[in-house]
């Protein structure tokens, strides 16, 4: 496509910003924090920033006392390089899309032509397209659930590295099948949301789980209190975020920019989905997640029978 010198200018400031925020975890987050402050119609921006805040809570996990006993160094900077990675494409692809929203804002006119520049999906173009022109906002939050969950799903799951590396080894299959992992949603009167991970893996049950968080977050008896956590909590990738609303956290996680540096990614040129996959009904039924099951508690059980195990294998 051939693009004007004007456009031009378009293209190298967000790949400026993209490339700026895209730095780490913690410049990841505020990004779509921020964007959703200023754009609060365009939901998937917050459902993403609390996603993105879980991602850093389990990077710091890893320098934990029974993550750093139980596994090698080598193991867990390969589980924190799979966190890393995954987000850091999803932020690479998806940031962009918010950046042209916000320019078709600004000029008054959709400027959805710009997204090829990036090699985003034909699905999401036509997305923004109808978007522009319907303003259903779930039916965007819910394509970009979809798009950015294909996105990794070959430069990440299926990728040979990550697959034989990380997904099909001890400690990965270990935290899937006991349950370890989860998405914790915490509110500003110290309550803690969430849904178990488990097959991550799989494409179909991480659009799923984008879809069970989505319906906790913007569920009106919790939205206010998450967004107020969000609003008033600096994100600094340590679960000491919101534990130390609690009287007696287990073991205080480093802050995520003491213990790991800015990681340099090489992008790849990227097929679309779309083109090759298509879209599978399955994907668009909507979903409610229960509020009143405490996936938060039965995470921390989990977490004090890990220490009861890292304290019982130190001893003997």
């Amino acid at each position: 496509m051939h693009f004007n010198s004007k456009n031009h200018q378009y293209l190298h400031y967000i790949t400026k910003k993209t490339n700026e925020y895209n730095s780490d975890n913690i410049s990841r987050t505020n990004a779509y924090q921020n964007f959703y402050n200023l754009f609060p119609d365009i939901k998937w921006a917050f459902v993403a920033s609390m996603v993105s805040r879980n991602a850093g809570w389990n990077m710091t996990d890893l320098f934990l006392s029974p993550f750093l006993e139980i596994l090698g160094k080598k193991e867990r900077n390969q589980l924190f390089m799979t966190y890393e990675r995954a987000n850091w494409l999803i932020f690479s692809d998806a940031y962009p899309q918010l950046l042209i929203f916000q320019l078709s804002v600004q000029k008054n006119k959709p400027m959805f032509h710009l997204l090829f520049a990036f090699h985003v999906s034909q699905y999401m173009v036509d997305e923004w397209q109808r978007y522009w022109e319907f303003g259903d906002r779930d039916r965007l939050m819910l394509a970009l659930i979809i798009n950015e969950q294909n996105v990794i799903q070959q430069p990440v799951i299926k990728q040979s590295y990550f697959k034989y590396k990380v997904f099909l080894r001890p400690p990965y299959l270990l935290q899937d099948i006991l349950l370890l992992n989860a998405i914790i949603l915490p509110t500003s009167d110290n309550k803690l949301f969430g849904v178990n991970v488990h097959d991550f893996t799989k494409l179909t049950n991480r659009i799923l789980l984008g879809k069970k968080i989505a319906s906790i977050i913007y569920n009106p008896a919790v939205y206010l209190s998450i967004y107020r956590f969000a609003a008033n909590n600096e994100h600094t990738g340590s679960r000491r975020d919101y534990e130390k609303f609690f009287s007696k956290p287990m073991e205080k996680a480093p802050f995520l920019r003491t213990v790991y540096p800015v990681i340099t990614h090489r992008d790849t040129i990227r097929n679309d989905w779309y083109k090759t996959g298509g879209i599978r009904k399955k994907w668009l039924k909507n979903v409610s997640a229960d509020l009143n099951h405490d996936v938060s508690n039965s995470f921390y059980k989990k977490r004090k029978l890990f220490y009861a195990y890292y304290h019982v294998k130190k001893i003997l």
